[in-house]
């Protein structure tokens, strides 16, 4: 049996944002995309990740509005990952750096991303996480 990699568990086509794009406009996309995650890029080239998390705690929390910068608030030590790699490696790469969320790149461009949640209905459907991953959103 081949061993699975990244690219068979990840969610591809990650939703994409500009490093200079508004909070509204990244808020808006998550809700456009039911996500809480956006791959932030420049150009094609990904440079880092922001989430609902980062717009809310250190972003609105802070005193930025919503006419802010999502580079304000990015998270741009990003540790990514190639869609061949293994899933174990891929996991425990998430692990070591404490992340919930690695985009997925070929070369600089995002072709995914990897959740705790992927991994969770991949590796364990029966746990929590998984039934929580896979359930329709709330609206």
């Amino acid at each position: 049996m081949a061993q699975q990699t990244v690219a068979d568990v990840m969610t591809p086509a990650p939703t994409t944002i500009g490093m200079s794009e508004t909070f509204q406009s990244a808020a808006r996309a998550m809700a456009d995309h039911d996500v809480g995650a956006l791959v932030v890029r420049a150009g094609p080239t990904v440079i880092g990740i922001v989430t609902d998390r980062d717009l809310v705690v250190r972003g609105l929390a802070e005193g930025l509005g919503l006419e802010a910068m999502v580079g304000e608030v990015a998270s741009e030590e990003l540790v990514t990952v190639g869609p061949d790699v293994p899933v174990e490696a891929a996991a425990e790469m998430m692990r070591s750096a404490a992340v919930r969320r690695i985009p997925v790149v070929d070369g600089d461009v995002a072709v995914g991303i990897l959740s705790i949640g992927d991994l969770a209905v991949e590796r364990d459907p029966t746990s929590a996480l998984a039934d929580i991953s896979r359930a329709e959103p709330n609206d």
